[in-house]
């Protein structure tokens, strides 16, 4: 399984998504957020850890398999303040994001995702955040 804070070997950025989609395509904001169903998502979101990667892929929303892709940003990016200083100091998940277009040159295959048991764990504790009014997202 992915280590937490581990930058991903490749030193690449990653997004996870259930989206099929291929070299070229763009990312764009305007979309809806991996985590919290029916928001629409201002930015675009990438890390640089495989970890932060698998929980976007596996959080999407869809029906299709999770995704990772090796993303470019076109634009100016900033540290997810999600994660930054709101949730652990400093920026140990290498999250950012951007309201520019990010673009996909490459794509994941060999890695290997969270548990049935941990992906459950993390439902379950979105759904408790939410029930305590807590489940607030920077965007």
């Amino acid at each position: 399984p992915p280590v937490p804070f581990e930058i991903h070997q490749s030193g690449a950025m990653l997004h996870g998504t259930k989206a099929q989609l291929e070299v070229g395509d763009l990312l764009v904001p305007g979309r809806t957020s991996n985590y919290e169903e029916g928001r629409i998502m201002n930015h675009v979101y990438m890390t640089e850890t495989l970890d932060a990667a698998a929980w976007g892929a596996e959080m999407a929303p869809g029906d299709g398999r999770p995704r990772i892709y090796v993303v470019e940003p076109l634009g100016e990016i900033e540290d997810d303040p999600n994660v930054t200083d709101k949730k652990m100091p400093g920026n140990p998940t290498r999250s950012f994001r951007s309201r520019e277009p990010i673009t996909i040159v490459g794509e994941l295959d060999d890695w290997v995702g969270h548990s049935p048991e941990q992906i459950q764990a993390m439902r379950d504790g979105l759904a408790e955040l939410r029930r305590q009014g807590l489940d607030v997202i920077y965007d």
